[in-house]
Formats: C-alpha cells, sequence, structure tokens
C-alpha cells in the first residue's frame, strides 16, 4: 500500500507547483519581503471570497486571536467564554490579556459550542463569546447571534479549521464561515484548509472602525511611523506566504469539495460498523472536513488506533484532554464532570487521515482495518 499520510501537503504541492514557483520567484526577483504587493492583493482577494469589508493579515491564527481582542478593549477580569473540546489557543490568548476563560461544553455530534452551556456560562462579567467553527462545520451561529443580542456580548468566530464553510439562517440566506460575527479569525498553518508554507493568519470584519484598530496594533500601535498610539505586537503575514495562499485561494473550493468526496466514501465505508459513528452533518452548514473525526468507543479507541498504527495507517486524536482539566487551567477551579460532553468525547473521538488526495484504494484499506479490529474487539 501506498504511503498514507494525514494530509499530503507534497501531492498538494506537487499539484500547483508552477503556480506556486513563480509565486515564489516574483517575490525573490522583488525581495520585497515584508509588506509586499502581494500582502495586499491576497488580502483583497480573501475579502473578495468571504464577502468582508475587511481581511487583516498578521503572523500566525493565535496572534489573530489576540488581536481580535485586544481591539476590542474587554475591561480586565473580564469573562470571555469558549469551548472546553478545542485545540488551547483561544482560551490561552484569554488568559494572556489578564481576562478569563469561561469553559462551556459542545454538542455531542458536532463537536461545536452548545448554545445551551453558553448561555448557563454567561454571568454579569462576560464580555465575548468565541464559538470555534470545529473540523470544518460552522457552529450553530443563530443561536450564538441570540445569546450575544440578548447580554450584549461580543462574538468572536474562530474560523481556523472552516474556511469556505457555509452557513445558512433560518430565512435560508446564507454566510461564510467568518463573516457572522463582530470579528473573525483564522490560521494558515500549511494543514488547515487554506494553508501555507508556514505559518500565517488572518483577522475579519465588517466594522472599519475595528479595522483599521487591529491593523495599527499589528504594527506595534503605530498610526505612522514612529508615532505610536496603542500598546501593539508585531504580527504580519511574510510576502511569500501571501504569495503562496493567493495562488492557493484560487483552489479552495476544489480542495473542499475534494475532501467532501474523501468524506462521502467513508461514509459509504463505515455505513454498516455498529460500532462507530461517522461525522455528523448540521443542516445548516456545509461540512469542509479539516477532519473526518470518528466516534469510537472509549474503551476500543486507543487499541484501534494503535492496530491501525501497526498497519501503517496514520491518526490523531483531536483532542485527548479538555480544556477545563488542563494543569495550565487548574486555578479556574474546574472539576471532572464539569463538562462532561467535552469530557466524554477527549475519550472517544480519533481522525482519520483526510485531504483531496486520498485514493479510494486507500481509503478502503483505511476502513478494512478499522472494521477488522472493531469486529475482533467490538
Amino acid at each position: 500500500m501506498e504511503d498514507i499520510k494525514m494530509v499530503d501537503l507534497k501531492a498538494q504541492y506537487a499539484r500547483l507547483k508552477p503556480e506556486l514557483d513563480q509565486a515564489f520567484s516574483a517575490v525573490m526577483e522583488s525581495m520585497a519581503f515584508i509588506n509586499g504587493p502581494q500582502v495586499q492583493s491576497f488580502c483583497r482577494k480573501l475579502e473578495n471570497y468571504l464577502q468582508v469589508d475587511h481581511a487583516i493579515p498578521c503572523a500566525n491564527g493565535t496572534d489573530a486571536l489576540q488581536l481580535a481582542l485586544m481591539a476590542l478593549e474587554l475591561p480586565a477580569g473580564a469573562e470571555v467564554i469558549v469551548p472546553a473540546f478545542n485545540y488551547v489557543a483561544a482560551a490561552e490568548v484569554v488568559a494572556l490579556l489578564g481576562l478569563k476563560p469561561v469553559f462551556a461544553d459542545v454538542h455531542p455530534d458536532t463537536f461545536n459550542l452548545d448554545p445551551a452551556s453558553v448561555e448557563e456560562a454567561v454571568t454579569p462579567a462576560t464580555a465575548a463569546i468565541v464559538p470555534v467553527h470545529l473540523f470544518g462545520q460552522c457552529a450553530a451561529m443563530a443561536e450564538m447571534v441570540a445569546v450575544a443580542a440578548k447580554h450584549k456580548l461580543y462574538l468572536i468566530e474562530d474560523n481556523a479549521q472552516s474556511l469556505g464553510a457555509v452557513y445558512t439562517w433560518p430565512d435560508g440566506t446564507s454566510k461564510y464561515a467568518g463573516a457572522i460575527g463582530d470579528v473573525a479569525t483564522t490560521s494558515f498553518f500549511p494543514s488547515k484548509p487554506l494553508g501555507g508554507m508556514g505559518d500565517g493568519g488572518a483577522v475579519f470584519t465588517n466594522d472599519s472602525r475595528l479595522a483599521a484598530c487591529i491593523q495599527k496594533i499589528a504594527n506595534h500601535g503605530q498610526s505612522e511611523k514612529y508615532k505610536f498610539e496603542k500598546v501593539g505586537i508585531n504580527s504580519r503575514l511574510d510576502t511569500l506566504q501571501a504569495a503562496m495562499l493567493e495562488v492557493k485561494l484560487g483552489y479552495i473550493g476544489d480542495f473542499n469539495a475534494g475532501r467532501q468526496r474523501v468524506a462521502a466514501v467513508y461514509d459509504r465505508l463505515f455505513a454498516e460498523t455498529e460500532s462507530l459513528e461517522v461525522p455528523a452533518r448540521c443542516s445548516y452548514s456545509t461540512h469542509v472536513f479539516h477532519q473526518y473525526t470518528l466516534k469510537v468507543p472509549a474503551r476500543l479507541r486507543d487499541g484501534l488506533q494503535a492496530h491501525l498504527r501497526q498497519h501503517h495507517i496514520p491518526s490523531m486524536v483531536y483532542y485527548p484532554q479538555p480544556l477545563h482539566l488542563q494543569e495550565a487551567y487548574r486555578y479556574l477551579g474546574y472539576q471532572s464532570g464539569d463538562l462532561p460532553v467535552s469530557e466524554m468525547l477527549s475519550q472517544q473521538v480519533l481522525s482519520l487521515p483526510m485531504h483531496s488526495e486520498l485514493t479510494q484504494e486507500q481509503q478502503e484499506y483505511i476502513a478494512q482495518h478499522t472494521k477488522t479490529y472493531l469486529e475482533q474487539h467490538g
């Protein structure tokens, strides 16, 4: 069996090599490595794609979250609600800025923030909610918008994993993930739906005042050279990364559709496997499958992963411990059992290889060994 990868970046590069090499050469010939013309060109195309007024580039997805929170100027100690079942970036930035992360539980099928848990977590000190569009599918944004409006909270979308996913409102209108909240963020980490050849990120908003503030903070707080109006940071998207991303943005629809086809094949191959659950699809969102994440009985998950490894099949656990039980956040006082869905999922989830270059033969091999183990141990 041909080598199977979780994400095949080399094959993706080979597919786009002439255009990527040409973009690289253009930057090298100009030597404009910082704030070259490709940065603004890429951002304008990204704005047009997402149908947002402003896309502000930055160095990575975590910086994007920090920039968004800094620009909102939340009071010291204010609470920000984040999902417990998630990567650490949002909670980390909240804590670093002297704010208080408040963890809410997620829906057991979609893995996204549960609006009911968010509502329960709101207190008079709450200032913002960070719904994360996890694994390629939108959070329940109509409900999130309603909770935010009811309590006068900011809504900060974390769209690092779902660029290109489309959310449909109850009235039938639709928007891209990242174009809904007061402000949104994304990451261009290589494995993301729109991935660079290194790190990168962006912040999105339709608020011109907020966009100007974010741009200023990302550039050391400067209004103009050597005039510092705010305490800022240095967070730039390199010209080389912008050039690569501009090429790849033209293919994001193809790549997302490719992963959707791969997901459909997985669904068919696992259709009669009762001891696992394939990813749920929401009626209100498309799914671009940054990850294809199964739910497996907790007693079988680790053994299945070891079995797949023995047969040269990679897999990943996203995420093995919920954030409210991590050592770094023990000071918040959470206990085991406080957020049961997140705790349960951390023992059940297993992500299989997922990329647009995955062949059906490879998928059949993956499914065969997955089902064999479950049949023998189920």
